[in-house]
């Protein structure tokens, strides 16, 4: 009877003691999500970024990140944001159309189900697009600081044996 106690203890301690086992539910928070909204009347994608916590609007919708994590370099990359979605269309009240985990990775297990846009995840970062772009623009204006390059040095090329010219 006692042996009977002891073998699932055992079976639990190995599970804890497997590598990666507690590790592979770690993800790392970050305040910026990185989002792409599509109008499906006009067929335009857009670009939108949101900071946790802020509000962006997507034509009639208003996107709220509550959370917004991504896995470890060591794993495979995943993105993952809890998005609240309204609508206000006009003269209608607002009505939350979504609220939940949106994968980068799969954007069709949890979509927002909307006749006129589509939105989902393309990854959580902790820098703008919007500013690393800034930067890039800033660094191609600023002078290359590469060193001055070698004088042009003359090729002399090897003598030829005595009786072979």
């Amino acid at each position: 009877m006692r042996s009977l106690l002891v073998l699932p203890a055992l079976a639990v301690l190995a599970a804890a003691s497997v590598p990666g086992a507690a590790q592979a539910a770690a993800t790392i928070d970050q305040p910026i999500a990185e989002l792409r909204g599509l109008d499906k009347i006009t067929a335009r994608t857009q670009p939108l970024e949101a900071k946790v916590g802020e509000t962006v609007q997507f034509g009639t919708l208003g996107i709220t990140v509550r959370a917004c994590r991504k896995a470890p370099p060591e794993d495979p990359p995943e993105s993952a944001a809890f998005l609240e979605i309204t609508d206000t269309p006009p003269s209608k009240p607002a009505a939350t159309v979504f609220s939940g985990w949106m994968f980068a990775s799969s954007p069709g297990v949890s979509a927002l189900d909307h006749p006129v846009y589509d939105v989902w995840v393309v990854s959580c970062t902790n820098t703008s697009p919007a500013a690393t772009a800034a930067q890039q623009e800033v660094d191609e204006n600023v002078p290359d600081a590469s060193p001055l390059p070698l004088p042009e040095m003359k090729i002399i090329p090897p003598a030829l044996p005595p009786g072979r010219q």
